[in-house]
């Protein structure tokens, strides 16, 4: 297995099915519930709070932060130590590719999953940090300025490729071109997953958020 391509199908395939682990699916099961019938009906920390209260919420959050870091940070320790031979970029975008999809579309529902927002969280702490630090500050200022979790994901997403950017440019967190690009369509995915939120904000009808005690 010492084709390029071949490695890379490799960790597309594993950080996909790692990826495609509905977590709020099986807290909901636990719990005794089809999260997919409650709240608004997406298989994301958000509704499990939402539904099931802060303690499933944040443990739904962390898992499914953990599926977008871990492959990551894997491949990079594998290609570090020379262990996979392939391009380093080539690999973390790949298992950054598969694992997102992995959560948006998992096998494991029909491949009907979650907005990815948890799961890109944790892509992100592992390729560019500092740019999720400052889309953390971003989303914090926005959801309690609004109670809106889709703007201040929005917004978030939003700021990734700028943030980014300057951080490359000024040398503070280079990045590779191929990492940029790929960064800027995260962005874009994750904010064509909120297209429902987006239209019920510009309807009024989006509901703040309002978690169980």
């Amino acid at each position: 297995m010492d084709s390029p391509a071949v490695i890379c199908a490799v960790i597309g395939m594993v950080s996909y099915l790692f990826g495609s682990v509905p977590w709020a699916y099986i807290i909901g099961k636990i719990n005794g519930i089809d999260i997919r019938r409650h709240g608004s009906g997406n298989v994301g920390a958000t509704n499990v709070m939402r539904v099931l209260g802060k303690k499933w919420g944040y443990l739904c959050f962390l898992l499914d932060f953990l599926k977008g870091l871990l492959p990551v940070l894997a491949v990079s320790f594998l290609v570090s130590r020379k262990i996979i031979s392939v391009s380093a970029d080539a690999a973390v975008i790949t298992a950054a590719v598969a694992v997102v999809a992995g959560h948006i579309w998992t096998i494991f529902l029909k491949f009907k999953g979650g907005k990815g927002m948890a799961t890109g969280g944790g892509v992100l702490v592992a390729i560019a940090p500092f740019s999720f630090v400052c889309c953390g500050i971003a989303w914090i200022i926005f959801f309690y300025a609004t109670r809106y979790v889709s703007v201040a994901s929005i917004v978030a997403a939003a700021l990734l490729p700028v943030s980014s950017y300057l951080l490359s440019w000024t040398k503070i967190w280079p990045l590779a071109d191929s990492i940029q690009i790929f960064l800027l369509v995260l962005t874009l995915l994750a904010i064509a997953k909120h297209h429902s939120n987006i239209r019920r904000l510009m309807n009024g009808t989006e509901n703040k958020f309002e978690k169980k005690k």
